[in-house]
């Protein structure tokens, strides 16, 4: 699906091929028959003017009654036509515009969401071209997909119309053709070749004219998308930090952001509305001297010359008119074409970036150095880092961190202590895969599962049992232990909700405060049980007791667990009783990490002593005054 046809022709040709023919059949099947009712509506148009003009004929016996049933005759081949096999091809294409679409997006939804993390990848790089990272992923799942599938349908149909009509109306005009004066070299076929010349010329050179402007139409409506697409994105992300912007009173930036990204839809829409304009123009004066004067200019010649009544000049007039008609679809369709091209560009792009970066390593290698190597071990020996370097895009970036050699143990906890920007976050995506510049070593411990909690936790709008059970289903884990995690992460309160999707008509991800989601993070590590743990500065939105209390829920339920921690706090947190959580320290410093024991601290003993409450001492002078009393009495 990298290209217009591979797009196209996907879906016919995937495991939904059966479905994707059939419909498409009957879809065939009705635009054959809708073009051969436009033969018998010309011929009945014939019949009804004919019935007209010798309406007073002393020959005709029966004026009225025969004006009556051609006009009925007409009447119900307008409903045979339209609301018959028109009306219900458009009901089969709707759904094939349906099902195609839904193949589509279930398609990309799957490449976007694979364990390749290549949604991630898709947004966060560019291309070794230079080429952006697709904007406004989105828009092209939702609204490009929508459009396209649409789009190409009603073309493909307005060619098979084409087709169709060509063969019936040609049939019809060669059987109704006559000999045209001057022109007797022809024969019987002199009037029809004239209409087919007359076609023939008309249409293509208005076509070169409607194809020029469908590129500015096109390359238009990219653009017009693009600042849709920008317009839309940035609302909705403000949307998301609302408060953030209340808070800092931020409502006038916002503003300015909104009116300058509007200014390009503004400016893109004015020069589209004034081709479409011109377009617009240009299609109504082609329509007009089609039906008016090339339609009814090749039969009139032979009806001067007493070739044709009027009988056979209307409906040749009428067959040739239908043959423009049929023929300009092009034209007609040539906006529609335009926004065609402009979808299938977006998505195709999106294929295309979807395809780059499915070997992430080789993709990033284009634009700098990627060279991590992933291998495991066994588990007693824990997570090794060998010759990691950290840097940015670009084949000569300095690496800004580099460890040499980082091991840890099973069960052991570190905590990673460096300046704001040192790397330490960084440190962890590079681990865990998703850090796209250096190069080094990293070897997991074999069948050890893994769980990576970040700062900011974005809840997906599911059920407070689904929350808790990510990454995996809801129907891996029993309520009983569902409940069991809420309560242990201190959401004991939620346990009856936890089959609810929202509360009170919000989402969980309004529901739950900062500090709330950071406990149901909690409840997912007692619940999964992963035996290496990355804390990315999971504790953020939590108070002192609340830090503790998160660390101890892992400590009690996770024992063999191996937990690498990022926070912004000088010292690690200890536990209620003084006891250390975390067994050592990664010190970043001038760019390279080292890893040591945490120093030793006072006996558990003294500690427990020392952290109890303890009496408020009396004043100075009062301990004097008891000093100075004791010595008088002896």
């Amino acid at each position: 699906m990298r290209s217009f046809w591979g797009l196209m022709r996907a879906y016919w040709v995937s495991d939904r091929w059966k479905e994707a023919w059939t419909l498409t059949l009957v879809i065939a099947l009705l635009t054959a028959l809708s073009s051969k009712a436009g033969v018998w509506f010309a011929e009945a148009s014939g019949e009804l003017v004919n019935s007209i003009a010798f309406f007073h004929d002393a020959a005709n016996t029966t004026p009225l009654r025969s004006l009556l049933v051609n006009a009925g005759v007409l009447v119900l081949l307008v409903v045979l036509k339209d609301a018959g096999f028109t009306g219900i091809r458009n009901l089969v294409s709707a759904t094939l515009h349906r099902k195609w679409r839904g193949w589509l997006d279930s398609r990309f939804n799957e490449a976007l969401l694979d364990g390749n993390h290549t949604h991630f990848h898709a947004q966060h790089a560019s291309t070794g071209s230079g080429a952006p990272a697709p904007d406004n992923i989105d828009q092209r799942v939702q609204e490009s997909i929508k459009d396209m599938t649409g789009g190409a349908i009603g073309l493909a149909m307005g060619v098979l119309g084409v087709a169709t009509s060509l063969y019936f109306v040609g049939q019809k005009l060669l059987e109704n053709s006559v000999e045209v004066k001057g022109l007797e070299f022809l024969g019987s076929y002199g009037s029809a070749i004239l209409a087919f010349l007359a076609v023939a010329t008309y249409v293509p050179l208005n076509t070169w004219i409607a194809v020029k402007l469908g590129g500015l139409l096109e390359r238009l409506n990219v653009r017009m998308q693009q600042a849709e697409g920008s317009y839309r994105g940035e609302l909705t992300t403000f949307l998301r930090r609302s408060f953030h912007v209340a808070a800092s009173q931020g409502e006038g930036v916002q503003r300015t952001m909104h009116g300058r990204l509007y200014v390009d839809i503004d400016g893109t829409w004015t020069r589209l509305n004034i081709v479409n304009t011109v377009y617009m123009s240009f299609e109504l004066i082609y329509n007009f001297i089609g039906a008016r004067i090339v339609a009814y200019g090749p039969g009139l010649v032979p009806f001067i010359h007493n070739g044709l009544d009027l009988k056979g000049y209307i409906t040749g007039s009428e067959l040739v008119n239908s043959l423009i008609g049929q023929c300009s679809w092009f034209i007609h369709v040539m906006p529609a074409i335009a926004t065609l091209r402009a979808n299938s560009q977006r998505v195709t792009e999106l294929a295309n970036a979807i395809e780059n970066v499915q070997h992430p390593q080789e993709f990033y290698s284009q634009t700098g150095r990627s060279d991590f190597h992933y291998a495991s071990q066994n588990p007693v020996f824990g997570l090794t880092i060998q010759k990691l370097e950290l840097a940015h895009q670009g084949e000569d970036a300095t690496p800004f961190l580099s460890a040499a050699n980082l091991r840890f143990r099973r069960g052991e906890w570190t905590f990673l202590k460096g300046e704001s920007g040192c790397g330490k976050t960084s440190l962890i995506k590079a681990i865990n895969g998703l850090w796209p510049y250096g190069r080094g070593t990293i070897v997991f411990p074999e069948g050890v599962k893994s769980f990576y909690a970040a700062q900011e936790v974005k809840l997906q709008p599911v059920s407070l049992k689904q929350l808790v059970c990510l990454p995996g289903s809801e129907h891996d884990h029993g309520d009983a232990q569902v409940a069991s995690a809420l309560h242990k992460a201190g959401l004991g309160d939620f346990i009856e909700h936890m089959a609810d999707e929202s509360r009170e008509g919000k989402s969980w991800d309004q529901v739950l405060s900062g500090g709330q989601k950071q406990k149901l993070v909690v409840a997912r590590i007692v619940l999964q049980q992963p035996g290496l743990l990355f804390l990315d500065e999971a504790t953020g939105a939590l108070d002192p007791d609340g830090k503790v209390a998160f660390h101890q829920a892992i400590k009690d339920n996770c024992p063999d667990v191996t937990v690498i921690s990022v926070m912004h706090e000088a010292v690690a947190p200890r536990s209620m009783t003084g006891s250390e959580f975390y067994h050592s320290i990664v010190a970043i410093a001038d760019g390279v990490a080292t890893k040591k024991p945490l120093v030793p601290t006072l006996p558990a003993e003294l500690t427990t002593i020392l952290v109890q409450p303890r009496p408020v001492p009396r004043p100075v002078e009062d301990k004097w005054l008891r000093f100075s009393r004791r010595l008088k009495q002896k």
